[in-house]
């Protein structure tokens, strides 16, 4: 495998945890050593338990082992909760980049950092009414922004290793005012772009989200973040009705607070185009998209990408990390949604673009089946099986396995349809059947 690039997908439960080996690719002459993310919904033991396999990949210097990059995509519980735990003292982190939306005191992402409070606070008031396990399971994973993390990613980590975060965003590259010591790859930015609010917000009046926020600058939004308050002034004889209408008042507007604001983090992930020897390869992130880019409007990433950066992915792929754990809305796809009539309908056009059917590419989805429905979705992942060179077809390895398919949570539900087809290699079905604690891909 000296000369041989290395992708590795971390099983870390539901969340990404990723390992890039580019042989060569040290100005040094040796190897050049990535992660991507490292972070769970999952519980904290998988990465505890994936982290010291990552470092016996890595070089030994000067007693500690030598990371090149470190890139986390987005402020997302399942993609950085690893850096708020004390597994990184002894790697000598050398390079590290994160997503322009988390640049500290960001004059371009003002509105979508009022987005963000906003949501935190809808979600704590409402917690305080106590409005079931399901709300709790919403704001367990709303904690995205844990406070360790980012202390240790835009503190401690970079003071422990003499360096300044990077804030990157669409447009940079290796190639021009991104230094790494790297020599024949480059890495390019594909976004977010750098302007947040203007581009994945848009105007108040353009999206629902922006209206969200404006109606907060306007002091219209004050009851929905003062239940606590209000809660504790009802009489002691309130009528039942009138309590749960004020419950369902709270978990409405925090639900709209938080699924605004966690599509905003998603759509400003860092989506790296790596090119090495003649190959491409792309990481998203978690980066969604919509039916189509509306100039001067809110947009999702990969319509922005499509419009802004065209011919950088506009041609094929030889590795995909597929998007959000399979999630639907973060791999362009048209299979099963109704387009509108004589509107252009971009998820095909870029779905075809980067990975045309017949095509040679790899993929793989770090997964695992959990509550959601939609991650991952299974006619995805059969409709993205018929367009890679490694696909899997997971009814033949499990029969060879002797595992029951309805062993997999919600397999009636989600997976049964799409089970006999062949779909990318899942970090999950891997360690259920032979035990991996990882998917490798090899180019």
């Amino acid at each position: 495998m000296a000369d041989q690039l290395l992708i590795r997908m971390f099983y870390v439960g539901l969340g990404d945890f990723i390992y890039c080996r580019i042989p060569g690719a040290h100005e040094n002459g040796g190897d050049f050593h990535i992660v991507i993310d490292c972070g769970t919904l999952s519980g904290e033991g998988y990465l505890r338990d994936a982290v010291p396999l990552l470092k016996k990949e890595l070089p030994e210097e000067n007693g500690k082992r030598r990371l090149d990059l470190l890139i986390v995509t987005h402020k997302h519980k399942d993609h950085m909760a690893g850096f708020g735990l004390s597994l990184w003292d002894d790697v000598a982190i050398k390079a590290m980049w994160m997503s322009a939306a988390m640049k500290p005191g960001n004059p371009q992402a003002q509105r979508a950092k009022k987005l963000h409070e906003l949501a935190g606070q809808a979600l704590t008031q409402a917690a305080a009414l106590n409005l079931g396990p399901e709300f709790d399971a919403l704001f367990g994973a709303y904690a995205a922004d844990n406070d360790a993390a980012v202390q240790n990613l835009t503190q401690n980590l970079p003071n422990a290793n003499g360096i300044e975060p990077v804030y990157v965003h669409a447009g940079q590259s290796t190639d021009s005012d991104l230094k790494l010591p790297l020599s024949g790859a480059t890495f390019r930015i594909l976004g977010p772009e750098e302007d947040i609010d203007h581009w994945y917000l848009g105007k108040p009046e353009d999206s629902s989200i922006s209206k969200l926020v404006q109606l907060a600058d306007e002091g219209k939004v004050e009851s929905f973040i003062s239940a606590h308050r209000r809660s504790e002034a009802l009489p002691a004889n309130v009528a039942p009705i009138d309590f749960l209408n004020l419950q369902s008042r709270m978990l409405s507007s925090a639900l709209a607070f938080s699924e605004g604001d966690g599509a905003l983090v998603n759509n400003t992930s860092v989506v790296l185009l790596i090119e090495w020897n003649g190959k491409r390869l792309l990481f998203v992130g978690d980066a969604e998209w919509q039916p189509r880019f509306k100039a001067g409007k809110g947009n999702s990433s990969w319509n922005t990408i499509w419009n802004r950066q065209r011919t950088l992915i506009d041609k094929p792929v030889d590795f995909l990390k597929v998007g959000h754990h399979g999630s639907i809305n973060a791999t362009p796809w048209g299979e099963g949604i109704e387009r509108p009539a004589g509107t252009s309908y971009e998820p095909v056009d870029i779905l075809n673009a980067i990975l045309p059917t017949g095509s040679k590419a790899q993929a793989a989805a770090s997964t695992e089946r959990g509550r959601y429905k939609t991650i991952p979705e299974a006619r995805l992942l059969a409709d993205l099986g018929g367009r890679i060179g490694n696909s899997k077809k997971y009814a033949t390895v499990f029969k060879g396995a002797g595992i029951k398919p309805e062993s997999i949570k919600l397999y009636k539900e989600y997976e049964e349809q799409s089970f006999a087809s062949a779909q990318p290699p899942r970090t999950d079905f891997e360690k259920l059947t032979t035990h991996a604690p990882w998917i490798d891909v090899i180019l």
